[in-house]
């Protein structure tokens, strides 16, 4: 039986990369169905590219377990395992419904990371390959975080790190999966520190469909950055110590007086102080619908994402897809050509984010050419997605 025979049965607990897995296989003629927990029209919990998929979604169940959890004003770890070990159970009911039609070899069950467990035991008793889609890089990232928590001087809000059961579940799926995706080299290196099998693991990027209008959209900037027409510095995501907000919050201290305004858009997950929250240099814009999202992207000069961890940093793309040059750190996958359509941060500083965009203040050409040499190419696409998880051995 060869790769390409292979039909896939998709497991995916929310809205996760505008549902790009199941998406890329649904065009490669290689999904048979596409389990999750919601799916309705007008919610954001669907995509009309997958419209003429078999869809199993128990919407009621799904809808009534949140209105339960927050009637009952439920969070945390205890709230994301109960909603994991649920979504299971009831995939595996679904898998088990449709598994006869299945013969031993010829079919493949994809779940995502700390929601697969239970999914993967079904399918190996059965001898379907099993894949697991890995979000982020595992114990190391939560490391990485829990020593920003113990070491910045910036108070993160409600952190804790997550139960033991949480990642001995994880080491589980890792050992039931025949292989592991990951979307970075720095997830890779994540997982081969936590003794996962290296021929396990294969890096495969995310993938992205550009916004309507963004291919014709023209970028234009000033000849001179000044008082009335400043740099505008973008970030766009949670606002935590993990994306490097601290080390931010130090460049903007370090470029005070200069012509360059920061733009933070998304959730708080800090505590800002005083001087920085009322800064005459800063504009926080809270949490953006996602119809408003594009609007940041066009109108600002420059992205920023100095993450300290991230399987991939799916905002880059979005970015890239309006021309947008992107300042990243080297944790954050592999989209920024260092020179050509942004910049890569070999280290995450105050120090060296200020360096970077005071050259781009002086020289205001450089992100003119930046933005012409920017966009998506075939590296990001569903096709080569779904070719990759066609080739999978």
């Amino acid at each position: 039986m060869t790769p390409s025979a292979r039909r896939w049965s998709c497991c995916q607990l929310g809205a996760r990369e505008h549902y790009a897995v199941p998406r890329a296989l649904q065009i490669n003629g290689l999904l048979d169905q596409f389990i999750t927990d919601l799916w309705l029209p007008l919610t954001g919990r669907f995509h009309p590219g997958l419209a003429s998929a078999r869809i199993n979604a128990p919407n009621i169940p799904a809808l009534t377990f949140e209105l339960k959890a927050s009637l009952a004003s439920a969070n945390g770890w205890t709230l994301i395992g109960r909603r994991n070990k649920l979504f299971q159970q009831q995939a595996v009911a679904q898998l088990r419904r449709s598994h006869r039609q299945f013969s031993n070899g010829n079919h493949t069950v994809f779940a995502y990371s700390y929601a697969a467990e239970r999914i993967f035991k079904f399918a190996r008793e059965r001898g379907w390959r099993t894949v697991l889609g890995q979000i982020d890089p595992g114990p190391a990232e939560e490391r990485i975080v829990a020593g920003l928590h113990e070491t910045s001087a910036i108070e993160h809000k409600h952190w804790e790190p997550a139960p033991d059961e949480y990642w001995d579940s994880w080491r589980t799926e890792c050992a039931l999966a025949d292989q592991i995706l990951v979307n970075s080299d720095w997830s890779r290196e994540a997982l081969l520190g936590e003794g996962v099998p290296a021929e396990k693991i294969r890096v495969i990027p995310l993938a992205y469909e550009a916004a309507a209008g963004s291919r014709s959209f023209q970028r234009h900037y000033p000849r001179v950055f000044n008082a009335g027409r400043r740099l505008r510095v973008l970030f766009l995501g949670q606002i935590n110590l993990r994306k490097g907000v601290s080390q931010l919050l130090e460049a903007i201290k370090l470029l005070s007086g200069e012509n360059v305004e920061f733009w933070f858009v998304g959730p708080m997950q800090v505590r800002i102080p005083e001087d920085l929250r009322s800064h005459p240099q800063v504009r926080w814009l809270g949490v953006a619908r996602r119809v408003d999202v594009d609007s940041y992207y066009k109108d600002a000069d420059v992205f920023i994402l100095p993450s300290l961890s991230d399987g991939f940093g799916l905002t880059q793309l979005e970015a890239q897809s309006w021309k947008l040059p992107v300042i990243a750190s080297l944790r954050c996958g592999a989209v920024v050509r260092d020179g050509v359509n942004g910049m890569i941060l070999e280290e995450v500083s105050g120090q060296a984010i200020a360096a970077v965009l005071l050259g781009f203040l002086r020289a205001p050409e450089i992100l003119r050419a930046m933005s012409t040499d920017s966009g998506l190419d075939d590296r990001f696409s569903l096709k080569t997605l779904g070719s990759s998880l066609r080739d999978l051995n």
